[in-house]
């Protein structure tokens, strides 16, 4: 998808977000970083760009917390998604030395796609919380004995160096990225739609929830629950499922949905990301 418009992304330069972008958008997109993902919905949903990137869930380590609770109180539909592989190298500035290393920093989400590795190699260290890779590895070259976990694009936007590469626990180790926008997306053929019910608290909502989907043959692609910030104790279910808003059969999920639940909101239909082993 080629696009002159401006993007907003989960910056600053070097994140796998911005590489999720340039994926989906090609390489001369036209980038706008956002110091977190709030700032990316916020950019989306005022106009400042046309559309945005956040991650939503990793294969190790699952939701992006953040982004669910966004996707909860914006106004921003899914109009797309990406999913890009993730490798994670161990980065230091030149002349730094292994065992000279005390603190090491991350997104929180790459902390846990290495946990494993941190333990057996540095298990004394500080582990630091980053609001991104990118952010990290901007540290790393500032900060004395402090290490950085972020991709090879980092490291040579700020001249860093990878003691040891692939340090993630997992092999196959991915990322999903959704496409935020004001426009929904057209049919393409191969669509998914994702949405969060609100659930009636009464026995048995559950499977109130799923019958639909198995008497009209719907695959569910993912379900999950997320505390509704609304009361203690109240959660949602966030579903994604194949198909299009557009297509008959969702609009007759959707109506069969409206009897047995307390809300529904829309998310978007967007085209399904193609995935490669």
């Amino acid at each position: 998808m080629e696009t002159p418009d401006l993007i907003a992304y989960l910056g600053p330069e070097g994140t796998f977000s911005q590489a999720a972008v340039l994926k989906h958008f090609g390489k001369t997109s036209n980038l706008h970083p956002c110091g977190n993902i709030e700032d990316v919905f916020n950019a989306v949903e005022t106009g400042e760009t046309r559309f945005g990137v956040v991650p939503i869930e990793n294969s190790t380590e699952g939701a992006v917390n953040n982004t669910q609770d966004c996707l909860l109180e914006s106004k921003v539909l899914i109009n797309g998604e990406v999913v890009i592989p993730i490798e994670h190298h161990l980065l230091v500035a030149k002349n730094t030395k292994a065992e000279t290393i005390e603190k090491i920093a991350s997104h929180k989400q790459s902390l846990g796609q290495c946990r494993i590795w941190l333990l057996k190699h540095y298990p004394n260290a500080e582990l630091i919380e980053c609001s991104s890779n990118a952010q990290a590895a901007q540290l790393a070259a500032t900060t004395n004995n402090t290490a950085a976990i972020a991709g090879e694009t980092a490291a040579g936007i700020y001249n860093l160096v990878s003691l040891t590469r692939h340090i993630q626990d997992r092999e196959h180790n991915s990322t999903r990225f959704i496409v935020l926008s004001q426009e929904e997306s057209q049919v393409s053929g191969r669509d998914k739609t994702s949405i969060v019910v609100y659930a009636e608290n009464k026995p048995g909502a559950l499977f109130r929830i799923l019958e639909p989907f198995e008497n009209l043959k719907i695959s569910l692609t993912k379900i999950e629950t997320r505390p509704a910030k609304i009361e203690a104790w109240e959660y949602v279910f966030f579903i994604d499922f194949e198909g299009h808003l557009g297509d008959q059969v969702i609009q007759e999920l959707f109506d069969k949905l409206k009897n047995c639940v307390a809300e529904i909101k829309f998310l978007g239909s967007y085209p399904m990301a193609q995935i490669k082993n």
